[in-house]
């Protein structure tokens, strides 16, 4: 219940009016993002470089109702890509395609992405682009295969365990040769697309997981710090990363070919271990101005979160 009323605070414009006014909401806030300017991003991804961690960055930003702010938002991410080769840093990035125009236009948001991957190829760079909630699934997929039919290569998705159709999903990225992150969602979606317990997402979770592993002992790539390994799983769920473990020494996987990718700010302590074990981890670092709906999932996906969020509120 709580979950869920969160997911839909976090879609409310009045919420977000109300939420994004309250001083000690960003300051909250601040400890999943990395700051409001791609500079304090790079710092705090020199920081996580230095512990040995891979870096996935996004700009943060969805759902934009004007073709100008869709622009606006490709030209930060051409930027970020230059910088981020400039430094040296070991990042790839991550797009939200709402962010670049899908609800608006699809010839926009293709012109955007396909800018966006020309450059980020230059650089040796692979783009992923996230699924966002079930209505974009499709489009997503769509402007995806458009690319690829161009041999714009250097793009890949997620694919979320909670969606029935993650398993045929899933099969058909693979034969594509294409990379994609494996995650849980975050999305309040209706039980006729997804799965409403917890319990069955998990084992589709797992299951998924054993199909990119084995994938995996046929591709034989491994992480780099600008393109991860075709498995690459995403989770802060002790259980399910058990399981990936378990699951990579049974088939005989080498571990650099399995890559954890976690969120900044959750589960530190669960990053440096797996890396400490050999395991190539990647954080998600998001920055900007636009951290109110992001904040509200990570609220929702876990109580720990929320506690955090309530506590700021008793501190003032």
């Amino acid at each position: 219940m709580i979950r869920a009323i969160l997911i839909y605070l976090s879609k409310a414009s009045w919420a977000l009016r109300l939420v994004t006014g309250w001083h000690f909401a960003r300051r909250a806030a601040s400890r999943f993002i990395a700051g409001d300017t791609l500079e304090e991003a790079l710092e705090v991804i020199q920081t996580l470089n230095a512990r040995g961690l891979f870096v996935t960055l996004d700009h943060l930003g969805e759902n934009v109702n004007s073709s100008e702010k869709a622009l606006t938002a490709a030209e930060d991410y051409l930027q970020s890509l230059l910088l981020i080769n400039k430094a040296g840093v070991e990042s790839n990035i991550s797009v939200k395609l709402t962010q670049l125009g899908l609800n608006i236009d699809m010839e926009l948001c293709l012109s955007n992405l396909r800018r966006i991957a020309t450059r980020a190829a230059d650089f040796g760079i692979m783009v992923r682009a996230d699924i966002e909630d079930f209505s974009t699934v499709d489009r997503t997929w769509q402007v995806f295969r458009t690319l690829r039919a161009e041999g714009v290569t250097n793009i890949g998705l997620a694919v979320q365990s909670y969606l029935y159709r993650s398993e045929e999903d899933t099969k058909q990225l693979l034969s594509d040769g294409a990379h994609f992150r494996l995650c849980k969602g975050a999305y309040r979606e209706s039980p006729d697309v997804a799965y409403p317990r917890k319990a069955d997402v998990d084992a589709n979770f797992d299951r998924l997981a054993m199909i990119l592993i084995d994938a995996s002992l046929i591709d034989g790539e491994i992480s780099t710090g600008k393109v991860p390994p075709v498995a690459a799983i995403a989770t802060h769920d002790p259980a399910r990363i058990d399981f990936a473990r378990e699951y990579r020494e049974k088939v005989g996987l080498p571990k650099e070919a399995l890559e954890f990718q976690m969120l900044h700010g959750i589960r530190s302590d669960l990053q440096q271990e797996l890396k400490d074990a050999g395991y190539p981890v990647r954080i998600y670092v998001p920055y900007g101005i636009e951290w109110y709906p992001y904040f509200m999932r990570r609220l929702a996906e876990r109580p720990a979160n929320l506690w955090f969020f309530l506590s700021n509120i008793f501190r003032g």
